[in-house]
């Protein structure tokens, strides 16, 4: 049984069940006429719970006192689109996503403009959830009659492969700096300009399995040297300019790239610049 503690917007309200355990309810209009101390309706349906499990998240549920129901339905309408695509999102998206969206349209409302310097990295690397992300933005258009720039279903692929990311121990913002470092590294070094084209996509895919494997801890580390050592004698631009993306991860994250993941990577910019 759920009791409401506390009615937050149209679509959100606070629950409590019998053993004490507080979650968010989500559900169109679950908010009308709720008052605290009711009980939820066991048989309603296409209702969301989503576990409180640290502060910044009960944060998070304050602001959401703070927000219009609709943006609650926007995001779930989001949500839907991006399971239907395939994608398998922690729960908190509903709530990082929402308040994302709301900030979005007041922010292009005051007239300010902020650029999302990682939208080409996100959309290569994550099409899936650019893809919604666009599909998303012109949600945003209709419903709150906001003509918020194309690059916002950069923003929203964010919160999406966040959330994706965070069931498997990455963290999204940290790999698309990566990568997006790791290409300015080899631009600056070998002269290669990444675009649209099938190589530079497919380069970009093996860095983001790099990355996610980095801050994930599930680096590749087997071999016996002999690819290292194999690298440094054909491809000695190449290692080194791989040398240079493990010197910087060892700089900025205090992690020890193995030669096994650095040979790889040098393997890739070999085939993208050889020599």
């Amino acid at each position: 049984m759920q009791i409401i503690k506390k009615v937050l917007n149209s679509s959100v309200v606070l629950v409590e069940d019998e053993r004490g355990v507080e979650r968010v309810l989500l559900g169109k209009g679950i908010g009308f006429g709720a008052k605290p101390g009711g009980v939820v309706d066991e048989g309603a349906t296409d209702r969301v719970f989503v576990a409180l499990d640290d502060a910044d998240q009960r944060n998070l549920v304050e602001l959401l006192a703070q927000i219009p129901g609709e943006f609650v339905e926007l995001t779930r309408e989001i949500v839907r689109d991006a399971v239907a695509a395939g994608l398998d999102l922690d729960a908190h998206i509903y709530l990082t996503l929402t308040d994302h969206l709301h900030f979005a349209v007041e922010r292009h409302r005051r007239g300010l403009v902020v650029v999302n310097r990682l939208a080409w990295e996100l959309r290569t690397v994550y099409p899936d959830e650019y893809a919604v992300g666009q599909r998303g933005v012109e949600l945003l258009r209709t419903r709150m009659r906001v003509e918020v720039p194309d690059e916002e279903a950069a923003n929203i692929a964010f919160h999406l492969a966040n959330a994706a990311n965070g069931r498997a121990g990455a963290d999204t913002m940290h790999v698309v700096r990566l990568i997006s470092a790791a290409t300015t590294i080899v631009t600056n070094t070998t002269g290669i300009v990444f675009s649209d084209d099938l190589h530079s996509s497919r380069f970009l895919v093996h860095l983001q399995f790099f990355a996610e494997r980095v801050f994930a801890g599930r680096m590749l580390d087997t071999d016996d040297g002999f690819l290292f050592e194999s690298m440094g004698q054909r491809h000695p631009r190449a290692l080194s300019t791989a040398e240079r993306v493990r010197a910087l991860v060892r700089a900025q994250h205090d992690i020890e790239v193995s030669d096994e993941e650095v040979a790889y990577l040098a393997l890739h910019i070999a085939r993208a610049v050889p020599g």
